[in-house]
This record gives structure tokens, sequence and C-alpha cells, in this order.
């Protein structure tokens, strides 16, 4: 603060800074989003940098070394290039799947949430709770159900084979369509939900001034309604194709040998196999390459509000 100090003969001294303190509730109020931000810093670097930094250390382990022998760290960065030849398959069928996965989550969820946010009306609620409703049991009953339905004497194989689609011997379980229904019907709510929260917010007075203006529902959708709805869009893919790449119990229950997914592979690795090198390098190389891609994604989607 300045402020003019008389001197001897009278006349006022040159302005001073004078330092004022904050009052004491201002400075603790500053370390209060300090406090708020430290049990989640805390909990991710203990349950997510540490397991990561010794995932990475993993991967770089002497291959020739074993559980009753131990592994010793020597920098073998030649792990990475062995797990690429031998599982590239499954690794680049897993991210795929994750795409066709989320594809056709897109176009069963946009209706879906489409409908419930703008025509759902008294039935909102109870429509959005048909939606979450599978959350109420476990992933893995739920995939054991369409084991269930999938198999050669369930109902929808008997329909297909009536209606000459299947042949005599045809089958759905084990071939890519079971495993990619199994991971459409488990990660579909997480496309639904946050599309849901992005057209809820749609100012349906908007929708209106479009008719007016263009002359149609599809050209007002592609101009309003999808444009306004890209943050839910987004973050709904995301929500899909991250688990789905790295999912393997769908491949596990539903798939067989020529649907191995790659968590499959890296699931043997560390628990059957105890091959910790190999499995650590796919796993490294699985984060790297959904963060490669969601970075893309993400920069090149045209949007800077994700919901």
């Amino acid at each position: 603060m300045a402020a003019l100090l008389p001197t001897a003969s009278g006349t006022p001294a040159a302005a001073t800074e004078i330092p004022v303190e904050p009052p004491a509730g201002m400075r603790r109020r500053r370390w209060i989003p300090y406090a708020l931000l430290a049990p989640g810093l805390l909990w991710l670097a203990v349950f997510f940098v540490y397991p990561v930094f010794q995932l990475v250390m993993a991967s770089l382990w002497d291959p020739s070394g074993s559980v009753e022998t131990g592994y010793t760290f020597t920098w073998a960065f030649s792990n990475y290039a062995d797990a690429w030849e031998m599982f590239h398959v499954q690794f680049l069928r897993s991210l795929w799947y994750a795409f066709i996965t989320t594809v056709v989550c897109v176009a069963l969820g946009y209706p879906l949430a489409y409908a419930i946010a703008i025509k759902g009306g008294r039935w909102k609620n109870l429509m959005l709770v048909g939606v979450i409703a599978p959350f109420f049991t476990s992933y893995l009953v739920r995939t054991y159900s369409w084991k269930a339905i999938l198999s050669d004497s369930g109902p929808v194989v008997d329909f297909l084979k009536w209606v000459h689609i299947l042949g005599p011997d045809g089958r759905l379980l084990a071939t890519e369509f079971a495993v990619i229904a199994g991971l459409v019907y488990n990660f579909l709510p997480f496309m639904v939900l946050p599309l849901y929260a992005s057209l809820d917010k749609l100012d349906t007075r908007l929708l209106e001034a479009a008719r007016d203006l263009y002359h149609g529902p599809v050209r007002s959708f592609f101009r309003v309604t999808l444009p306004l709805s890209m943050p839910g869009v987004i973050a709904g893919t995301l929500l899909t194709f991250i688990p789905a790449a790295g999912d393997y119990v769908n491949a596990q229950l539903l798939g067989g040998p020529n649907t191995q997914m790659i968590g499959s592979v890296i699931q043997s690795r560390f628990l059957v196999v105890n091959d910790y090198p190999i499995a650590s390098a796919l796993s490294v190389m699985l984060m790297v390459t959904i963060l490669v891609l969601v970075t893309v994604y993400v920069s090149t989607a045209g949007t800077e509000e994700v919901v």
C-alpha cells in the first residue's frame, strides 16, 4: 500500500510501499484446494503411478530369469520386440474388436440416449434405470448369461438354424460375433450415459429454430444436435474403447483360440506362464498405444469439452 509520510520540514516524503499481510483466514483458505487434492493425488501415486513404474521396470527384466531364480534388471528392451513378434496378431485384434464395439455402441446408444433425453418425458427416469440395471449384477454373471444365450443348444442358435441363416453345424460361441456381442452388451451403458448427459443439456428451442432454418430433421440433426452433443460422443467412445481394448473376460468365455485378445494373453503370461517380462512389455505397449490413440482422437475431434 502506498502512503505519504511527513518529513521534518513538513513536506510529504515520496510514496513508499508498505507490505500488507493477508489476514490469517485468507492464508488458510489458500491451502484448501491443495488439501482437497491431496487424498486423490496420494491415491493415484500409490495405486497408479507406483504400479505403472514397477510394470515398466519389470518389462526390462532379464527374460532368462524365472520366479524360482528371480529376475534381474538388465534394460532388456528386446522384450518389447519379442512380445510384438509373438503376439502382434492378438494385439491388433484387440484394437479391431474395440473399434467395432465402439462403432456399434454409438449406433445403438445414440438413438437410445436421444429418446431418453428429448422424448423421454415422465418415463425418463425409468428408462435410465433400465440402462443402468445391468450394473446391479456382476460383470462375470452378465457375460456368463451371454454364454447360455449363444450356446449351441440355446434359442438363438435354434432360431437361426430354423431360418437357415446358420447351417446344421453352425454355431455362435467361439466366434468373433459372440465376443463383440458380449463387449457391446457390457459397455453399451458407458456410451449411453455420457450421451444422455450431453443431450439432456440441449436447449430444445434450438431444435425448433433449426427446423425453421434448415427445413428438415436430417439437416437439423447434423447442423445442430450432433455438434452440440459431440462432448458426449467423445466421452462415450473413450469410456467404451479403452476398457474394451484391454478386456479379456468376453474373449475368455465367449471366444475361442482364434478370437483371443491381448488381455487374455497378458493374464495368461502373468498368472499361468509366469513370464513377467513379456507380460509387462505387452501391458506397457497396450497402455502407450491407447494413450497415443486417445490423444490423437481428442485433439482432432474438434471439441475442448468432454460432457
